[in-house]
């Protein structure tokens, strides 16, 4: 009997917690209504489901409880409850699966103005890349990548000159406009989720995914990636800033295109005599600014504060030419050699505290040298 009045309370309880409950759906910003509408499909499925077998349970547990001077009997075969359990169980299955297979049919859909643009998931930032003037984005391929290029863009397409790079981890798109996502990965699987979109996409490497929505509120919100992709993940954040139309305008003016970030648009082709960094041969404008693009391209910055705060790996404010407590007792100078060590090999020196959990970075001698200069300036 108490094990039965425990399901009565579970059940209940349960259903009392899902309308008082703080946790709720953020507010849509989308066109994506028809989401919620699957989702609380799902719930009321589920939920009904959950409510219907603990009930049973329970009556089960009192209706059929021992007595004494009753014996039980056993039947085998009964067709007619066989066929409603096989009626309901297959209706209960495709009200879960049909609405969904319906909306991501549309999701992958786009209309045809839809404004394009791409989304490069690395460990363990994101990068945007936006179609110019010519309003097509330019080619690209893995033997493009550098740390100056991290799309890949083929710097002998023409349409590829005129396209934009956002910088840093902040994107922005016109208010009611549909908008198609191209989503790429250049590591492992990424996921590119806004909640208040209610759309979400899996990246995997090699190979291109979409969808599309069109936003209905303007307003700064948070991207986050729904797929576990290494140490780093939980600090794989960005923001999508929804603008009204002149707004919009106004801040891609601002923002550099391919063949402007770099050296006469080789974007980091590896050809002689270029260093395939930002800004190269002229250099960069001020001390450590191509460090600190290659930095946030690299996805440095995810594990690695530069406000002293404590993170995966250790900060970088006031670090160079501090003195490192090391696994073994030992301790080291961080100077420059430390540094570029440090960066590429990093199981060689793994700091106090701190899991060894740092991949080796790869990068050339001029991205290393750029680098150091960058931690060299955070004070």
């Amino acid at each position: 009997m108490a094990l039965a009045v425990t399901l009565v309370l579970i059940a209940v309880g349960a259903v009392v917690f899902h309308f008082v409950s703080p946790w709720q759906l953020t507010p849509i910003a989308s066109n994506w209504h028809a989401m919620d509408d699957a989702l609380w499909l799902t719930f009321v499925i589920t939920g009904v489901a959950f409510v219907v077998l603990h009930l049973f349970v329970a009556y089960a547990l009192v209706r059929f409880r021992h007595r004494a001077g009753h014996r039980a009997s056993a039947a085998h075969g009964n067709p007619r409850l066989e066929w409603w359990l096989v009626a309901v169980t297959t209706a209960g299955i495709i009200g879960l699966l049909a609405p969904g297979l319906v909306v991501y049919a549309k999701l992958i859909d786009p209309p045809a103005s839809a404004q394009v643009f791409e989304v490069m998931g690395r460990q363990w930032q994101w990068h945007y890349r936006l179609p110019g003037r010519d309003g097509k984005l330019g080619g690209a391929g893995t033997q493009f990548i550098t740390g100056a290029n991290p799309f890949g863009i083929d710097p002998r397409d023409a349409h590829g000159q005129d396209d934009v790079l956002v910088q840093g981890q902040e994107l922005h798109l016109p208010l009611n406009r549909p908008a198609l996502a191209l989503l790429r990965a250049q590591d492992t699987l990424h996921d590119f989720y806004v909640p208040q979109f209610r759309t979400r996409m899996n990246m995997v490497p090699g190979m291109t995914t979409q969808f599309w929505f069109t936003p209905e509120r303007t307003g700064r919100y948070e991207v986050l990636c729904a797929q576990l992709c290494g140490v780093g993940h939980s600090n794989m954040r960005g923001w999508v800033v929804i603008d009204e139309p002149a707004a919009y305008a106004e801040w891609l003016a601002q923002q550099p295109t391919f063949a402007g970030a770099t050296a006469g648009g080789a974007g980091g082709s590896g050809a002689p005599g270029s260093s395939g960094l930002p800004g190269a041969p002229g250099g960069p404008a001020e001390p450590g600014k191509v460090g600190q693009l290659l930095a946030q391209q690299k996805g440095c910055m995810a594990c690695h504060s530069v406000d002293g705060s404590r993170g995966v790996g250790p900060s970088w404010k006031g670090l160079y030419g501090s003195t490192e407590a090391l696994e073994g007792g030992v301790t080291a100078k961080v100077d420059d050699a430390y540094l570029r060590q440090a960066i590429n090999a990093p199981q060689a020196s793994v700091v106090r505290g701190y899991p060894p959990v740092m991949p080796p970075a790869g990068l050339t001698d001029a991205e290393l040298a750029a680098v150091v200069d960058y931690i060299k300036t955070v004070r």
